[in-house]
This record gives structure tokens, C-alpha cells and sequence, in this order.
């Protein structure tokens, strides 16, 4: 069942190893254009994601929940944390890993590739979405480890993680997540992907993560329906 998040898992890692392997043989002018050039791609993805669904009212509803759940819960703080205890376990000062792993974990897991794949293979075993995701992770990591650090490689835990819990809760509420649901859930990540876009070219400072919940809201909104139906 876990086959697909597991290569992804691989990919990463392996990518971000190759990156590392370039890290000082691109300069800082470079790696700052590529980033910059894939953070314009990644709005372009977000955008199309968007698009899928015409369910506003919902979308908007889950953004405003999920972003009050998430402040109280303080998701984005917390994986900050996370990145800075990994970091001081390093001895080299000049070391900074928070950053790569708190960006490559968000870029990695919301993403409609990561929810719509992984739910695909825990419904139907399907896992093609997330071979193709992974080769996606794995070029994108060579490319954020070579400016970021080894932060990016740590970061495929978070997707083992995540990937992984959406997969197994997928195949025990089948009932519930029909297509719409699926729609809905991807319309909304990808949302949150346009934000992390916006932090990467330094336009805006949004805590995606704090409205990671906002993702899940259109499982309960179903859920009520099937009781009241």
C-alpha cells in the first residue's frame, strides 16, 4: 500500500544527495535565479490546481478553519522547531539546515500531487501519481539541496509521514472521499502551494503551514453531508 510514498521517499534522498554533490560548484548568483524560476513554476502548478474546482464557498470556508486551527495549533512554529534542533545536533555553526527542511517539507506534501496520489493508492492501489511525483521530488531536490543544504534531504521524513497517514486514512473512509471531496482537497492545497511561491520569491511571508488543516475540511464538510443525506 506504502510503495508509492516510499519511492518518493527514495527520490528525495537520492536527489538531494546529488545536490549536495553540486553544492559548491554553483554560485549564489545561480542558485538564486533557479530558485526564483521555480518558484515561478510552482505558482503556475498552484494555479491549475485552483482552477479544478468551482466549489468557492467551500474552498474559502476550509482556508478560514483551517488557518484558525492551525494558529491555535501553531504548525508552522512547530516545524520550526523541528528544523532548529535538527540544526543544533550539527557542530558546524555555518550549517543551516531549518530553512531546507522547513520549505522542502511544505513543497513536498501539499501539493495536489502528494494529496490526489496518495489517495489514489490507498483507495484503489493505484500509485502512479506518486512515481511521477517522485521523479518531480527527486529534480526538485537536486536543485534545493544545491542552494539549501542537506534540510531538503531531511525533509523526506515529512513526506514519509504525511504521505503515509493520507494513504491508510484513505483506505478506511472510502465512503467519503468521492471525486468532489478529492477536487476540493487538491483545490485548496494548491492554494497553499501559490502562498509557498509567494515566500520563496520573498513577495509575502505566509505561514503555509498553519493552514496545512484547511486541506482536511472538505472531508468533514462531506461527512456531515452523508449524515444529514
Amino acid at each position: 500500500m506504502l510503495i508509492g510514498t516510499i519511492v518518493n521517499f527514495i527520490a528525495i534522498v537520492g536527489g538531494s544527495l546529488v545536490g549536495l554533490l553540486f553544492k559548491g560548484g554553483i554560485s549564489e548568483k545561480v542558485s538564486n535565479t533557479i530558485i526564483q524560476g521555480v518558484s515561478l513554476c510552482i505558482i503556475y502548478i498552484g494555479i491549475l490546481g485552483v482552477v479544478k474546482s468551482s466549489n468557492v464557498v467551500l474552498i474559502i470556508t476550509s482556508m478560514v478553519i483551517g488557518g484558525f486551527i492551525g494558529e491555535i495549533i501553531d504548525i508552522d512554529n512547530g516545524i520550526e522547531r523541528l528544523g532548529n534542533k535538527i540544526e543544533d545536533k550539527f557542530k558546524n555553526k555555518n550549517v543551516k539546515i531549518s530553512e531546507g527542511f522547513v520549505t522542502a517539507s511544505l513543497l513536498f506534501c501539499v501539493g495536489s500531487m502528494a494529496i490526489v496520489g496518495s489517495l489514489e493508492s490507498g483507495l484503489e492501489g493505484n500509485n502512479k501519481i506518486l512515481f511521477a511525483k517522485s521523479m518531480l521530488d527527486g529534480i526538485t531536490s537536486i536543485i534545493f539541496s544545491s542552494s539549501l543544504g542537506i534540510g531538503v534531504m531531511i525533509s523526506s521524513i515529512s513526506v514519509l509521514i504525511y504521505q503515509g497517514i493520507i494513504t491508510i486514512a484513505a483506505f478506511g473512509l472510502k465512503t467519503i472521499l468521492i471525486q468532489s471531496v478529492i477536487t476540493d482537497m487538491t483545490a485548496v492545497g494548491s492554494l497553499l502551494i501559490i502562498g509557498l511561491g509567494f515566500n520563496l520569491l520573498g513577495i509575502v511571508k505566509i505561514k503555509v503551514a498553519n493552514l496545512l488543516p484547511a486541506i482536511f475540511i472538505p472531508i468533514f464538510y462531506q461527512a456531515i453531508l452523508n449524515l444529514v443525506q
